[in-house]
């Protein structure tokens, strides 16, 4: 199937923001006409989106991708798994509380998270894994992926990251979800090198909260990624949506969440190595991959689903281009909307900007 037209049901999930952590979004299949709104400025809009509160709701959301992801690599980067889901759905409690039912082929996995606890229930190995998160570790880390980012999350997000350098503007009204929204408007201001051109979020007339999140890179007219509520509610969720039993026959797994030594010193050296060069649209993240990172074996899942170890530099040679320059030598990988390098002696470099400007950043000081 066409990429540009395979459109997945998620729900609330998270997606994939590819190298560098970039989020695109296109315009969805539940677009409607354009109603009739009160006039409002682009800073009253961006500010009340950033107020919203979140409210409690069910929703649908569509996700369509034309990134240029291939299948291996889509599984090995990390959240970008969430492109590979058919359908989902998710409930919200507005509180905390989050159940997302994910549909992967002929699979269906269930995510339940309600205060401190985490369950996860896999049809496929009829397979469930409680985890009991202690506070301390709750507070030192976001929410699991699939939980997160929903189009107002990913929206926020992004209007923190990319405001000062955009010019901002309301664009007209919209009807997403079959509900009137705003559509709010952030290009790159002349300065800014980048790959994107636009940013495009819709916003609910109400509530405030972004029902649909649209990047649109330089020189194409096709979205490389589509994020939008087809169908929301908000009203109160019943507390039973989220308790969890197990299946009958199930084996259940109980874990305590912890903080792994070993990945706490990696994440620190990491930290320690990473920095930001430039800022805005035009920002890269650099820094150097732990020696041990470089050495492992990443999951890529496979044509079935199933898990397969595959070799960082076997990956790199498949699926990224040899580059070198003042800088060094290393692979350069490349998507419509950015691109990352990895150089030989472990450096990367990530941004939504063209490769050149990531060269530039290997090489600052």
């Amino acid at each position: 199937m066409d990429p540009k037209k395979k459109a997945i049901t998620a729900a609330v999930v998270g997606t994939a923001l590819g190298v560098g952590g970039l989020v695109v979004v296109a315009m969805p299949a539940s677009a409607g006409d354009a109603p009739k709104l009160p006039q409002v400025s682009a800073e009253e809009l961006v500010q009340s989106v950033v107020a919203a509160k979140p409210a409690p709701f069910d929703g649908t959301v569509t996700v369509s991708n034309d990134l240029g992801l291939p299948k291996m690599a889509t599984g090995a980067v990390p959240g970008a798994s969430a492109l590979g889901i058919d359908s989902a759905q998710v409930f919200s409690d507005g509180a905390g509380k989050t159940k997302v039912s994910l549909t992967k082929g002929q699979t269906q996995e269930t995510l339940i998270h309600n205060g401190n606890t985490l369950w996860d229930y896999d049809s496929k190995t009829n397979s469930v894994t409680k985890t009991t998160i202690p506070a301390d570790v709750a507070t030192k880390h976001k929410p699991v992926e699939g939980q997160t980012a929903d189009p107002a999350t990913a929206a926020k997000e992004l209007l923190a990251k990319v405001r000062e350098s955009s010019n901002v503007a309301v664009d007209g009204t919209a009807t997403v979800a079959d509900r009137p929204a705003y559509e709010l408007v952030l290009t790159p201001k002349p300065t800014e090198r980048t790959l994107l051109r636009e940013i495009r979020v819709a916003v609910d007339s109400q509530t405030r909260m972004p029902l649909r999140l649209s990047v649109l890179s330089n020189g194409t007219t096709a979205p490389a990624l589509e994020l939008a509520f087809s169908k929301i509610e908000f009203a109160d969720q019943s507390a039973d949506l989220f308790a969890f039993t197990p299946p009958k026959g199930a084996k259940v797994t109980e874990k305590q969440a912890k903080i792994d030594e070993r990945d706490k010193a990696l994440a620190n050296e990491a930290k320690q190595d990473t920095k930001l060069v430039g800022d805005g649209w035009d920002t890269v993240v650099t820094g150097k991959v732990p020696a041990d990172l470089m050495k492992s074996k990443q999951q890529a899942q496979g044509e079935n689903g199933e898990n397969k170890g595959a070799d960082m530099q076997k990956m790199l040679s498949r699926f990224a281009k040899r580059v070198n320059g003042p800088w060094g030598s290393g692979y350069l990988f490349t998507t419509k909307v950015g691109g990352a390098v990895l150089t030989d002696d472990g450096r990367f470099a990530a941004g939504a900007v063209p490769e050149q400007v990531l060269y530039e950043a290997l090489g600052a000081k």
